[in-house]
């Protein structure tokens, strides 16, 4: 997730203390990249990646699977702008006014486009789209739970088991093995699968989150 000031909570990423990141970061810093760039960056990839889906069940199987892939690829490049945008802005201190901005709402947009293509990608199938709306729902629904423990005033909680990166992961998954079906010319009935998983976890988290907050206010 992308950071503009410090005072705004941080997903705990490991990543941000891996060596190539922190060269990746600097470097994207020392040519004039600046983290809202990154941002938006993320939503151009989530874009193509929801294309990809979306054309799967309208080519033959070797394009398919290349779609498929594509997609995945796409999938994981907007979760680097995430983890770039937000290394630029507070390791790099490019903070901006309007960061808040575009710390939030190019996630929840990337969110709904890239789990939207994957719910259109699946069409064939029974269920595909409205998994693709349920998982696109759910995930805004898990954000603003987030954030409205933030807006009473108490801890902003990136619980999983559904959180951003594990959504991404287990729709990267589901579909570098949807791309195995496509090339063997069946159904991707793994993007179905996934979208179910994620439909599931995301409930799992949005429970969690809010419990969580309701402990607080009990606290005070």
């Amino acid at each position: 997730m992308g950071t503009a000031h410090a005072s705004t909570p941080r997903r705990q990423l490991a990543t941000r203390n891996a060596a190539w990141a922190k060269t990746f970061a600097a470097w994207l810093g020392r040519v004039g990249v600046r983290p809202n760039s990154v941002s938006i960056a993320s939503v151009l990839f989530a874009l193509v990646a929801s294309v990809a889906f979306y054309f799967v069940p309208e080519v033959n199987r070797e394009r398919a699977a290349a779609l498929m892939l594509i997609a995945a690829a796409c999938i994981q490049l907007r979760l680097l702008c995430n983890l770039l945008d937000g290394m630029l802005a507070v390791e790099g201190g490019f903070k901006s006014r309007t960061g808040e901005i575009f710390n939030e709402m190019p996630d929840r947009i990337a969110d709904v486009v890239i789990l939207l293509g994957a719910g259109y990608g699946a069409r064939p199938l029974a269920y595909g789209e409205q998994l693709g709306w349920t998982a696109a729902l759910l995930a805004l629904f898990t954000a603003y739970v987030r954030v409205l423990g933030g807006s009473l005033g108490l801890t902003q909680h990136f619980v999983g088991p559904m959180a951003k990166q594990h959504r991404m992961f287990t729709l990267t998954l589901f579909t570098i093995i949807a791309a195995a079906e496509a090339s063997l010319g069946r159904d991707p009935r793994a993007i179905r699968i996934g979208l179910s998983v994620i439909v599931a976890g995301s409930l799992m988290t949005a429970f969690r989150r809010t419990r969580l907050i309701a402990r607080e206010l009990d606290a005070r």
